[in-house]
């Protein structure tokens, strides 16, 4: 975790006091319910529950840890300092893979309720400034090159439509690692009666895991952190088409500039894209999870550990950047300085080249051939890249189009009307509205 990209909320879920609070409560429940089909005396199930208010000592479990190399035992170490006598009874038919991955699962599940509210805000900010711009003409650009026209607008849909989906996969994502396992060595359940599984998954709000072998099966956690580096992915998608609009040439669109703010320690001018670069590197970081949570999934029969150091690092690494990443991405959304004017004078800047196709449809409708009608306009379109002339005059010029098409027939043509009529119906679709 690095503060600098840490959030509160998210580096709580993934600090050790919270941990050992997630650990008790597995223990805790464990044991109420060994105390309900007769295991273990009632008695114990009281005693655990009245260290509930305990503040467990990180420092002191360390210390234990330090001596035992275990760190479950030192936490029921440390637990029993507290429970007294009757913490014989806690932990019983259980293994440390019972706590530790239900305890995992725990903190995912958290981390996912904290990311789709972060989605929600973004979605929120893009659906915003999306209607703001719905008929704010700019260029569409394919290979980086001037197209045919699109709205600011919906830009924004087709992000909003992208961050929609990925909701719907952290839903799914969420919905895979919310199981709990409770069933003993090798996960046979020989010495701890299913009952008790049931009872802490309850409690917990997680589903049973059908089949544990004694760890949680790992696909889950490579499908969780998959959707992580898919988000991420859109992260960067937007952050970098942002960073395309920053560009001095085009400058349609760039982050807020707050007063005081400094560009570069060199040159006063500077006015840089930072927050939607570092966005860039945060997903790259987002997605370097993926392919050991991928390599995770291959454990050693029953169970072996080479995947818990993994998941020390990817588990608070993963949800803390990309928590923080989407909250900056709102905030460079929501704050998004947008350039109309510009944008119409990119879009008028090659003198009508975008309304080529309509007239190669055109000329295709009146009997020439599509060869002949490309050749046309390419070669009227070239003089304007190459000579700087206008699209339109060119063609009133040439007398093999003219010959297909009147002077008026041209004109009636070039309508940037034409390329946004459908924007409503887009949006409609993006955002179930009419």
């Amino acid at each position: 975790m690095v503060p600098r990209y840490s959030r509160p909320a998210m580096t709580a879920l993934w600090e050790p006091a919270t941990k050992f609070r997630i650990w008790f409560e597995i223990e805790a429940y464990a044991t109420e319910a060994l105390a309900k089909i007769g295991v273990v005396p009632q008695s114990a199930a009281d005693a655990v529950w009245k260290a509930k208010d305990v503040e467990f000592d990180v420092a002191r479990i360390d210390e234990i840890e330090r001596e035992v190399k275990h760190d479950v035992i030192a936490f029921l170490t440390h637990l029993s300092e507290h429970v007294g006598p009757e913490a014989r009874f806690v932990h019983q038919g259980l293994t440390s893979s019972d706590v530790l991955d239900t305890c995992l699962n725990v903190q995912l599940v958290r981390a996912s309720d904290l990311l789709l509210a972060d989605l929600d805000a973004l979605l929120a900010a893009i659906k915003r400034r999306a209607y703001e711009h719905k008929d704010t003409p700019t260029m569409g650009r394919s290979h980086g090159i001037h197209a045919e026209p699109v709205t600011f607008g919906l830009k924004l849909a087709g992000y909003y439509a992208e961050f929609s989906r990925a909701k719907a996969r952290l839903l799914a994502a969420r919905a895979e690692v919310a199981t709990c396992a409770i069933s003993g060595a090798v996960g046979t359940f020989a010495n701890v009666d299913p009952r008790v599984e049931a009872h802490v998954a309850e409690k917990l709000g997680l589903e049973i895991e059908p089949v544990s072998t004694q760890v949680i099966p790992r696909d889950r956690h490579a499908m969780f952190f998959a959707t992580l580096g898919v988000i991420a992915s859109s992260v960067e998608r937007l952050a970098v088409e942002i960073r395309h609009l920053q560009r001095t040439e085009v400058l349609e669109a760039e982050e807020y500039f707050s007063p005081g703010q400094k560009g570069s320690s060199a040159m006063p001018h500077k006015r840089n894209p930072v927050l939607t670069e570092n966005l860039t590197g945060l997903a790259r970081v987002v997605r370097s999870a993926v392919v050991p949570a991928m390599e995770n999934v291959a454990l050693w029969h029953e169970r072996d550990i080479s995947h818990s150091s993994v998941e020390r690092f990817i588990g608070p690494d993963a949800t803390i950047t990309l928590d923080f990443a989407l909250a900056r991405l709102t905030g460079v959304v929501d704050k998004l300085i947008v350039y109309p004017e510009r944008m119409m004078e990119n879009l008028n800047r090659f003198r009508g080249l975008v309304h080529s196709q309509r007239i190669l449809l055109a000329l295709t409708q009146k009997g020439v051939s599509r060869e002949d009608a490309y050749r046309l306009v390419q070669r009227n379109a070239m003089k304007v890249w190459e000579q700087g002339k206008d699209f339109l005059t060119e063609l009133k010029a040439d007398a093999e189009v003219t010959k297909a098409l009147s002077p008026e027939e041209l004109e009636g043509f070039f309508d940037l009307g034409h390329h946004t009529r459908h924007v409503e119906t887009i949006f409609a679709r993006v955002f179930g509205e009419a």
